[in-house]
């Protein structure tokens, strides 16, 4: 029998939907390092616009800066290519490792807004293979907070996102999932601030269970 303290109050979910950055990595040190060099060039202080870089596609965090004069599809292309060079750094969530390997291989996808390339070579750096379903920038037409990246990896689960658990750290992301009607759960790790959310928070996975409860699963915090 198992001491847990059930999420959502016992209900059950047919698939659980994955952010990565942020969510089952960290890649902040890369990232920002990397964005850091980028800005330079352009006379830019990377601290005004860093923090709304995570969980957006690169090609609208270049965008949104309104740099006169740049090509943003090949400056978001070159920050790409340095992201891929620059591993350094990145590191797994404390217990994401084997929260994932509990999980039947056909019950859970990542959906993130980094580009494939990009988000292989993160998750090689961490040593987790990309599952079955595994939604990136290239799949969809908006980024995050649009909803069509987590609506497009439950139909490929063959389910609807309504039942669906969203694992998510950022803004963008929290919001994605929830107007795609998902059950949304908040990752702090990486959080230097706490976040004002009504959302269940984990700092990590290192208490979590899925629980199989007939073909769905349920979520519960070990005590």
């Amino acid at each position: 029998m198992i001491d847990a303290d059930v999420l959502f109050d016992g209900r059950s979910f047919a698939a659980l939907l994955f952010d990565m950055d942020g969510t089952l990595l960290s890649s902040i040190e890369a990232a920002e390092r990397v964005w850091t060099r980028w800005a330079a060039q352009f006379g830019i202080d990377a601290g005004t616009f860093l923090p709304g870089i995570h969980g957006r596609r690169t090609i609208e965090s270049v965008r949104s800066l309104n740099i006169p004069g740049i090509d943003v599809e090949e400056q978001a292309n070159a920050i790409t290519r340095a992201e891929i060079e620059d591993v350094n750094g990145i590191h797994v969530i404390p217990g994401a490792h084997e929260f994932i390997a509990s999980l039947p291989k056909d019950r859970w996808a990542i959906v993130t807004s980094a580009p494939r390339a990009l988000a292989i070579r993160r998750l090689e750096a961490i040593g987790l293979r990309p599952p079955s379903v595994f939604i990136t920038a290239e799949d969809i037409p908006k980024g995050k907070p649009d909803p069509a990246c987590y609506q497009l990896a439950a139909s490929q689960l063959g389910y609807k996102t309504e039942h669906c658990a969203v694992f998510e750290d950022a803004a963008a992301g929290i919001e994605a999932g929830e107007r795609a009607g998902a059950s949304v759960v908040v990752i702090t790790a990486t959080h230097q601030h706490p976040i004002d959310t009504p959302h269940p928070r984990l700092k990590d996975y290192c208490n979590l269970r899925a629980i199989a409860a007939g073909n769905e699963l349920k979520l519960a915090k070990v005590n």
